[in-house]
């Protein structure tokens, strides 16, 4: 918590500041240049869709928002308003559900933001494509900091405590469900009766799904058997994480290769 000196109204730096004060900079800089790309992106439109205007908005909004923490956290004297507060806490958590949709609609090539839909369905924008993800992720960064200092929780700590590697399968699950999704979609968008895809790619992309599919499934189990148990048996997550191995090597040589979905820059590229 901020530390005030009574008698002098001084601030002493060193105990007050905020472990979240450079995570609320580097949120405000993500805001600023994903402002700017959307409405780059926008003015270059011959139709405004509502995609591009939620970008804007999300953007705009989270800039006024970091911009007035950030001189809060300036100000001794009005730092405690703000730093550790109730306040604080349902700002971070407003701001990670705005950033979580923001990432689904920039990197969705229906919406021709970040990720532009052709051939090879490229990242058009780097700016918007990286940054929203680099927003989103500070988010996420911004709520675990805060539910350390101000509850005492510790999710780092708490998941090393659940178990061996729990964060590593953790992160798994998070990748793969992020390949069915952009598979999946690629598949809707790409495969249909009319396509004018060749028969290997649409082939790749259903095993993109089925690779991610599968990856999600046992990630959730171990996941689970080590939030209940603290541990998974030893022949499970052996087994589970030699066939995601296997799988994981075709799936980066067969999706992400010349003829794959996932060989242009984009959420299936890195995530597979």
């Amino acid at each position: 918590m901020t530390s005030i000196n009574t008698e002098t109204g001084e601030y002493n730096g060193n105990e007050g500041r905020s472990p979240r004060f450079t995570f609320w900079v580097f949120f405000l800089m993500c805001s600023v240049i994903t402002l700017k790309a959307s409405v780059e992106v926008k003015n270059d439109m011959e139709e405004t869709n509502g995609a591009s205007k939620w970008a804007i908005t999300c953007s705009a909004v989270t800039f006024t928002v970091t911009a007035l923490v950030t001189m809060l956290h300036l100000a001794p004297v009005y730092s405690s308003l703000i730093v550790g507060t109730k306040v604080e806490g349902l700002i971070i958590i407003i701001l990670a559900g705005f950033w979580a949709a923001t990432v689904s609609i920039v990197t969705n090539t229906s919406n021709e933001l970040g990720v532009v839909k052709s051939d090879t369905n490229q990242v058009s924008n780097g700016n918007l494509y990286y940054f929203s993800w680099a927003g989103f992720v500070n988010s996420i960064l911004l709520l675990v900091s805060y539910m350390k200092s101000s509850f005492g929780i510790d999710l780092v700590d708490e998941i090393h405590g659940r178990g061996a590697r729990l964060m590593y399968w953790a992160g798994m699950l998070a990748s793969t469900l992020v390949v069915v999704g952009s598979s999946a979609r690629v598949f809707i968008e790409d495969c249909g009766e009319t396509s004018d895809f060749p028969e290997s790619y649409c082939t790749r992309t259903k095993l993109a799904i089925a690779v991610g599919t599968i990856g999600a499934v046992l990630s959730i189990v171990v996941v689970g058997l080590k939030l209940c148990l603290s541990s998974a048996p030893f022949t499970v997550e052996f087994v589970s994480a030699t066939l995601l191995t296997v799988l994981n090597a075709f799936g980066v040589a067969y999706i992400t290769s010349n003829s794959g979905p996932g060989r242009a820059i984009g959420n299936l590229h890195y995530f597979t």
